[in-house]
């Protein structure tokens, strides 16, 4: 592989990342924006969702900070992101389950229907990306 396709590679590579950023960055401030005003509003209406909706937004924040700080390399946003599925799944599954738990959506609610899925395909997407840049870094063995 010559010099110029590695370099290519790697700001195409990054591109991605950045995009991948800034949906989160998206989610973050949407997910925060909307459980905010939602326990503002009415949190004894449906706690559960609320508190859930919160949850989410932390972790999108916390999913958007590691990846600015450590990009492909980190360790904590792939954690983060399984963190994220297992909440979209969990979440998703009580809410065709037992729906009375949610008499609100949350961003999360049947697997994130009311953001056209988004929640469900980004850790997804994420986790793709993060656990091919790893195969890749480890291909390409110890930078000098």
């Amino acid at each position: 592989m010559t010099a110029e396709h590695t370099t290519a590679a790697a700001r195409g590579s990054r591109g991605f990342e950045i995009v991948l950023i800034a949906v989160y960055g998206i989610f973050a401030i949407s997910a925060t924006a909307r459980s905010l005003v939602q326990i503002l509003r009415d949190l004894s209406f449906a706690p559960v969702a609320y508190v859930l909706s919160l949850l989410a937004a932390v972790t999108y924040i916390a999913v958007t900070v590691a990846l600015v700080r450590r990009g492909r390399r980190s360790v904590l946003a792939r954690r983060l992101c399984l963190a994220e599925l297992a909440g979209v799944l969990i979440v998703g599954t009580l809410t065709l389950v037992d729906p009375a738990l949610f008499p609100d959506a949350t961003v999360w609610s049947h697997f994130g229907q009311g953001y056209g899925f988004v929640p469900l395909l980004l850790p997804v997407i994420a986790l793709l990306y993060l656990g091919r840049s790893r195969k890749r870094d480890r291909a390409s063995g110890p930078v000098a």
